[in-house]
């Protein structure tokens, strides 16, 4: 006679909650994401909503309201903007102004992002000339660099000297 076969393991209590706990949590950390960000709709509505100031005539004209500012955070371009940089790391004038030439054309924006890969077939090396190229930032562009994260990476290939920076700005 055959019967069902039963184990006498005893089954693990809770297991099956387990899908619906991260469902739960997955729930919060959205909610929590969207609470982050701030409220452009109620900006626009404070800027626009009229302000009682005095006025020293009746035929003085009131100045149009500035652009609302958003509230929320600031994105970040997807596209970089490639620099290439060549000198020896000690010509730290040299490099500087190689790379105020190279951001010219982007002068007042502000960068959030530079990833900065230096060539070199030694790895240790190639991140330290990436690491001295990043350290010149600031000294070329104070306003575009400033509270910049950079990163040094390295590039295998066989061009010493040479730095590539991959710079993400700002949108907006």
């Amino acid at each position: 006679m055959r019967g069902r076969f039963r184990s006498t393991r005893p089954r693990p209590r809770g297991v099956h909650l387990a899908g619906w706990l991260f469902a739960d949590m997955l729930l919060v950390l959205a909610l929590v994401a969207m609470g982050d960000q701030g409220d452009p709709v109620a900006a626009e509505r404070a800027a626009a909503a009229p302000t009682a100031t005095p006025s020293a005539s009746a035929t003085t004209s009131a100045a149009p309201a500035p652009a609302p500012t958003p509230t929320g955070p600031r994105g970040v371009e997807h596209d970089p903007v490639t620099v290439d940089v060549t000198g020896d790391s000690s010509d730290t004038a040299g490099l500087t102004a190689q790379i105020r030439a190279a951001t010219e054309p982007y002068a007042g924006r502000q960068a959030a992002v530079v990833l900065t890969f230096g060539s070199n077939r030694d790895p240790g090396i190639g991140q330290a000339y990436a690491h001295a190229v990043n350290g010149l930032l600031a000294q070329a562009r104070p306003e575009m660099f400033r509270g910049t994260t950079t990163r040094d990476f390295l590039s295998l290939a066989d061009n010493p000297r040479h730095a590539s920076l991959e710079i993400y700005f700002y949108t907006g």
